[in-house]
């Protein structure tokens, strides 16, 4: 079957893909969330002052762009690097921090700006370029590397803070990134081995940004991600606190985040097979309202734990489908030579709506001592978002659809 001939024929930048994104910036979230509580309480700073901490994703929001720009110049393996070299050293930074909250700022300003060429904009690149008509179940399996970590090392990973303490488990963490790095760097193909769509002369950026703004999907994309985006920092960050809050133990917490993981890997799959057959604003809009759900239910006085999971699981579907949905939407409306820097503005946007709902989130923390006002009012940025892509329709012709075979 040549659809998944594609998939076999293209492993080694999947495997680099998946592996890589598995082991860099997209796991940060995880990682705070599993480790913040502990460190929280170990170093005294109260809960609104962790939380604004996620306002400095305005900072990979700036060099969002700039990386993604990087990659279609200077290709995957080369700006992954910057990372792949970062990543580790911020977390032995992180244990070698004890307790500062100075230092765990500058130590995560680093890792916000460097760790961001370890993320989708960059390593999706790699599928765009190998896999055309399984390309939504290609996205799927590469961005599937953030939910296995999830799913096996988020339990895994809360249960060794509570033994050894967060010291220890980011000097762990430290020594998994980096043999991760290494065994990354070595399966992304060079870029002599990269499609020919890929080696393309590349024009300067003078002309290739004014396409990209001048493009009304774009711009329809661009409101979406920053409404479907304002809670991000809530499930990534926040979500053992929110649990916790809402009567769920700490041993039970771990049971959310196999929750979030399995309705990550479960929306990746689902969503990114459904993009291959049907048209993708109605599996976006669908795919992408379903945390609002999540959130209103968590904002109810509803908190028996089979409801906290269930909701937990809506918001892991909807964030692992979005990862397949916004590569895929790129890749479809525009120009793979400027596939990455077209992803690395739209995830800036994304950065930027985690960095303001922190910001909101803060507040609101501050001057209710709960997330209700939070969840009730990005759970209608989300419907909101979401409902946006319906204007993708037919109308919304692509620019390029790339077809780069393997």
């Amino acid at each position: 079957m040549q659809y998944l001939a594609e998939i076999r024929q293209a492993w080694r930048p999947l495997a680099a893909a998946t592996l890589g994104l598995g082991t860099g910036m997209s796991i940060a979230g995880t990682i705070t969330s599993a480790i913040g509580p502990s460190l929280v309480a170990d170093a005294g700073w109260t809960k609104s002052q962790f939380a604004i901490t996620g306002a400095l994703g305005l900072l990979t929001a700036a060099s969002m762009p700039f990386i993604g720009r990087l990659a279609d110049v200077w290709g995957v393996k080369l700006t992954a690097l910057i990372g792949l070299v970062a990543m580790p050293l911020a977390l032995l930074g992180y244990s070698l921090s004890g307790g500062s909250f100075a230092v765990y700022m500058a130590v995560f300003v680093a890792q916000s700006i460097l760790g961001v060429t370890t993320t989708a904009t960059i390593y999706t690149r790699l599928v765009v370029q190998s896999v055309n008509r399984a390309r939504g179940l290609a996205l799927a399996i590469a961005a599937c590397g953030p939910a296995l970590f999830s799913a096996i090392g988020g339990p895994v990973l809360n249960e060794y803070v509570e033994t050894h303490g967060w010291a220890a488990a980011y000097r762990a963490l430290a020594i998994f990134v980096a043999i991760a790095g290494i065994v990354t760097f070595l399966l992304i193909p060079s870029e002599r081995s990269a499609s020919r769509g890929a080696q393309k002369a590349r024009r300067p950026a003078r002309e290739d940004y004014p396409e990209i703004f001048r493009s009304r999907t774009f711009w329809i994309l661009f409101g979406s991600m920053y409404l479907c985006n304002l809670p991000l920092t809530l499930y990534l960050v926040q979500l053992k606190m929110l649990v916790m809050d809402n009567g769920i133990t700490g041993e039970g917490a771990s049971i959310m985040f196999t929750a979030l993981a399995g309705g990550m890997l479960t929306g990746r799959f689902v969503t990114g097979l459904a993009l291959d057959r049907l048209p993708p604003q109605i599996v976006s809009f669908v795919t992408l309202a379903l945390p609002g759900l999540g959130l209103f239910v968590l904002a109810s006085p509803y908190d028996a734990p089979g409801i906290i999971t269930f909701s937990i699981f809506c918001l892991g579907f909807s964030a692992g489908a979005e990862g397949d949905i916004l590569s895929f939407l790129v890749a479809r409306y525009f120009r793979t030579a400027i596939y990455s820097s077209v992803l690395g503005l739209l995830i800036a946007v994304t950065s930027i709506a985690a960095a303001s709902g922190a910001a909101l989130l803060s507040w609101t923390l501050a001057l209710t001592g709960t997330f209700n006002t939070f969840l009730v009012t990005t759970g209608i940025a989300v419907i909101a978002g979401s409902i946006l892509l319906l204007l993708l329709g037919r109308t919304a012709a692509p620019i390029e659809v790339a077809q780069q075979p393997a």
